[in-house]
Order: structure tokens, then sequence, then C-alpha cells
């Protein structure tokens, strides 16, 4: 009889077990309906002022600024460590700007239909499941906030280029600042130098102001992004305008210096350029109507700034030689090299204005994800706090500036401008995977905008973002030196993807299952 028992016992221990097992897996893999983030969103708090022009200008100010003023000369001539695409990175363009179509128009149907915070990481949690949805919210924040990280360098730079214009009125100290106060040398370094420590002054003060533009309230954020658009597109425009009579064919050749690898590196690259349109879908809970104006924002942004980095490259490449080329301030010394002088310092006017919104967008955007996370229980709730007088998530929008704080301490921009296209490609394929997912789980659900040619086009943009991630992957592991593998910007990001695993498994995964016990009893 003992025996019995004790073969009963151990059963009924395993049954509890294998229940605990299925039980942990049903959650890793449960989805969250549209409909109840939609009720969540509706009693969120944040005020809706963004209209269709509003969404493309913040669009345009997030996309055009951070590929012109950044990376642009990096992707055309290439480094020690990074293949040059030359003349063909308008190639390099088209191939990025078709991976982004297909994306774009996933993100438009779902911002049409699931008008929530959260972008990419709402879209996941309707369709795949939790745990998938924790993982892209955490590579959309490395998205975002380490994006954020590169152009700010890059603002540094471009500011102390605008100050020494005026040399003969300012101080010595503001034009020429000490390099350990701009991120130019470190203040320590720890590891056998193999972790720099730096301390951007600038970049710090500016990001504070963009912090209170964003408490303050999202529509005075966007008029701050138009007249900074207004500025940038008309500095681009002259430039384009002037350097159509300084154009030389012979500059056009080789086309391809590095063939295929280097168009394929530059498009990897200059993607880094087309972040931005994605973080419209993260203001869709202050958009006044969302179902029209989000895929109007998204689509109409994405083609306006394709259209202009075209223009852009293809005078800059006919008008100086890639021997002569920069890499650090490629238009500004294109018009010095023809002579044309002054140009600088309003290319610096330009830059700083179009760095200045994309600043701004990033931020916005990666607070709006983190809030999304926080309201579903993942993260702290006290992170969901709104302003009673602003109606903005300001302990959020001030945690993710902290955030952006430090880590610009530790990255420089070659670096953080990678790993933010590793998070950028991550969540543009899930996105793309999700549509017809929910095109055959949940078939009636309205849609004001659909994707054509599903599942064709969620494929391609599957097989474009994927693609270009891997080769570049690839490129970038067999050309690495041994004793730098670990460094290089794919390991990173999979550094950053265990650390997001450890947080869900030991503090997101416990949270979530605490909120809905509440919920559970509260409805009891």
């Amino acid at each position: 009889m003992n025996k019995l028992q004790d073969y009963e016992v151990g059963q009924q221990v395993t049954n509890d077990e294998i229940k605990s097992i299925n039980g942990f897996v049903k959650n890793l893999f449960k989805i969250k309906n549209p409909d109840d983030m939609i009720k969540d969103a509706g009693s969120s708090g944040l005020k809706k002022t963004l209209g269709a022009f509003d969404l493309i200008i913040l669009g345009v100010g997030a996309v055009i600024g951070s590929g012109i003023f950044t990376v642009i000369g990096l992707a055309t001539v290439g480094d020690a460590k990074t293949l040059g695409a030359g003349p063909a990175l308008v190639i390099s363009m088209l191939l990025a700007s078709l991976a982004c179509v297909f994306s774009a128009l996933c993100y438009s149907e779902f911002a049409s239909m699931i008008p929530v915070a959260g972008s990419a990481y709402v879209y996941t949690y309707a369709t795949i499941g939790e745990f998938f949805a924790w993982i892209i919210g955490w590579a959309a924040t490395l998205e975002y906030l380490v994006g954020y990280i590169a152009v700010c360098h890059a603002w540094t730079g471009y500011l102390l280029q605008f100050l020494k214009g005026f040399e003969k009125f300012l101080p010595h100290a503001i034009t020429n600042p000490p390099s350990h106060l701009i991120g130019e040398t470190p203040i320590f370094s720890m590891f056998a130098d193999k972790i720099n420590i730096y301390f951007n002054l600038p970049g710090i003060l500016f990001t504070c102001f963009i912090c209170w533009m964003l408490v303050k309230g999202i529509q005075e954020s966007t008029k701050m992004t138009g007249i900074m658009v207004a500025i940038k597109l008309l500095v681009i425009g002259i430039f384009v305008g002037a350097g159509l009579f300084y154009i030389k064919p012979e500059n056009w050749t080789p086309f391809a210096p590095n063939g295929f690898a280097g168009i394929a590196s530059g498009a990897f690259i200059i993607f880094f350029a087309y972040i931005g349109f994605d973080a419209l879908a993260s203001a869709a809970e202050e958009t006044k109507n969302p179902q029209k104006d989000l895929p109007v924002g998204i689509i109409g942004s994405l083609i306006v700034c394709t259209i202009v980095y075209i223009a852009v490259e293809l005078v800059l490449t006919g008008i100086i030689p890639l021997s002569a080329s920069d890499i650090k301030a490629p238009i500004a010394h294109a018009m010095n090299y023809v002579g044309q002088n002054w140009f600088a310092g309003l290319i610096s006017t330009g830059a700083l204005a179009g760095l200045t919104s994309v600043l701004l967008v990033m931020l916005l955007a990666g607070s709006r994800v983190l809030y999304a996370m926080s309201r579903d229980g993942f993260l702290p709730r006290i992170l969901q706090t709104v302003h009673k007088k602003y109606h903005t998530p300001h302990l959020i929008t001030i945690a993710v500036t902290l955030t952006c704080m430090v880590g610009g301490a530790i990255l420089d921009i070659n670096t953080a401008a990678d790993l933010c296209v590793y998070g950028t490609f991550a969540s543009f394929i899930i996105v793309c995977i999700a549509v017809p997912i929910l095109r055959h789980t949940d078939p009636n659900r309205e849609r004001p905008f659909k994707v054509p040619f599903s599942p064709w086009f969620p494929l391609l943009g599957i097989v474009s973002c994927g693609g270009l991630m891997v080769y570049y992957t690839y490129i970038k592991i067999i050309n690495a030196p041994k004793n730098e593998l670990m460094s290089t910007s794919p390991m990173l990001f999979l550094l950053w993807i265990i650390i997001g695993c450890i947080i869900y498994f030991t503090y997101s995964y416990g949270q979530k299952r605490k909120l809905e016990a509440i919920n559970n009893n509260d409805k009891n």
C-alpha cells in the first residue's frame, strides 16, 4: 500500500511539473489581442495632436540628416575596416530603400490597424507572442537609443565646426575646447584600453534640452522639428543646385571600385540613414487620425528622403574624385574642393538642423517603445506615469535620456551606427513576418491600409533585410582580427540580445505573471 501511495505522489509531482512546463511555454507564446491594446491606449492620457503633415515632417526630420551628415562619406569611400561603394552608393541606396519600402508597407498596415505606441513591439505581441515581443522591443530600444548616441557624436562635431567660424568673436575655450570635453579623447580607459570612457559635454547639455522639449509636449517638439527640416532641406537644395555646375562625369569611374561587396556594405551602412520612418509608428497614440495619417506619413517620408539622398550622392561623387573625398564632412569638403569655401559654414548650419531633428525623433521613439513595454507589465509600472500638465510620459523620457548619456560615454560613432542598423533590421524582419501571420489568425479584422501582393511583398522584405544583414555580418567577421572578433558589431548585438533574454527570464516574466494575477483578482 505504501508503495502505491508513493507511486501516486510521484506521479502527481510529475504531472504538476509537466503542467508547469506547459504553462511556461504557453506564456512565452501568449499573444495580446489588438482590441485590448487599443483599449489600453485609449486610457493612456497621451494627447492626440499630430496630423499627416506633422508625421511627414517627423519622418523627414528623422531620416534626412543622419545619412547625409554622418555616414554617407564612410559608405562612399570606406575605411580600414569597411568597404566603400564609391559612386555605386546610388545602387546601395536603391537596395536599402527597396528593403525599406516592403517594411514600410508592413508597418503601415499595422499602424493603421493597431494605432498604439510601441511600433514593432506591439505588432509582434499581437502575432507571435510575448517572448518575441520582448526581444523585438529590446532590439528596437537598441535601434533608437544607440542610434541617438551615434548622431549625438556627429552633432557635437558639426557644432564645433560651426563655432570655429566665430573665432574672432568668441572665447578660445568655446571655439577650441579641450578634446576630453567634446568626446574626442577618453577621460580614462579600462582593461588595457579595450574600454574607453568619453565625456561629450555639448552632447550632454543638448540631450537635456531635447528631453525638456519632449517632456513639454510632442506638438511643440514637432514645431521645432519643422523649422529644422526647412533649414536642412534649404541647405541640401543649395548644395545640389550649386554642385550641378561642377560635376565631372569622369569622377563617376570606377563606378563600383569594390564590386558587389562594396555595394552591399554601402547598403548596410546607408541603412542607418533610413531609420526613422518606422519611428512614426511609435507616435500612433498621439496621432489625430492614425488609420489614415500614419500610412501617409510613413510612406510619404520614405519617398521624399530616397529622392533627396540619391540626388545628393550623384552630385557629391560627381564633383570630387574618391581619392580626394573626406569621410567626416563630405559635403563641406566637396564644396571646398571646388573653391566654394563659403559653403562650409552653411553646411554646418544645415547639419546642426538636420541632426537636431534626428535626435528629437529618436529619443521620442525610444521612450515610446519602453513606455508600451512598461504598460504591459514587463518594466516597472512607474515608468508609464504621464505628466499631469503636459500629458507626456515624462519619467520614461528622463530615464531614456540618462541611458543615452551613459551609452554615449562608452560607444564610438561607427560602432553605435552599426548596432543601430542591426536593431533596425531585426525590427523590420519581424514586422514583415507578422503581417501574413495576422492575416491568417485574424482575417476578419478591419485593415484601413493593406500591404499589396501579400504574402509576397512581406516575403521580399524579409529576404532583402535578412540578406543585407547576413552578408554584412559575414564581411565583418571574416575581416576582423581574431583578437578583436568579440568587439565587432555582430558580436555586440548578440550580447545585447542575450542580456535582454536574461532580463526577461529573471525579472520581466515574473512581473508579467504578477500583473496578470492582479488583473484576474480584480475581475473576480
